[in-house]
């Protein structure tokens, strides 16, 4: 059994580079670790638009649960809180507003911020 555990921890507003993010979540998942990505900075407001378009590698993410959360705070400063409450996607708050990797580094998992 795989006992690997990474968290992406995605910071930047690029989709092309989140797409990275989800491609190598979900192929690290499928060679057995464990993953989770959390949106931070900027990425958060990937959420809108890639829900829009129905992306298939953000659906694929989110139905295998890969999508820990999104920074509460970022959310509301670049103007996308209502949009990602509405996604179901949990947000995080537990650092001064922002999503900590504390609770993840805690379990084990190594941290990829991209």
């Amino acid at each position: 059994m795989n006992q690997e555990k990474y968290l992406f921890y995605a910071m930047t507003g690029e989709k092309m580079c989140f797409q990275h993010i989800l491609m190598n979540a979900l192929d690290l998942s499928e060679g057995g670790a464990t993953v989770r990505i959390v949106l931070e900075g900027r990425s958060v407001t990937l959420v809108p638009q890639l829900l829009e378009e129905k992306n298939p590698l953000f659906a694929k993410c989110r139905d295998q649960g890969l999508l820990a959360g999104i920074c509460f705070g970022c959310s509301k400063v670049l103007g996308v809180l209502e949009a990602n409450q509405e996604s179901g996607i949990p947000l995080l708050r537990d650092m001064n507003g922002h999503a900590s990797v504390r609770p993840f580094t805690a379990e084990g998992y190594q941290v990829i911020s991209i």
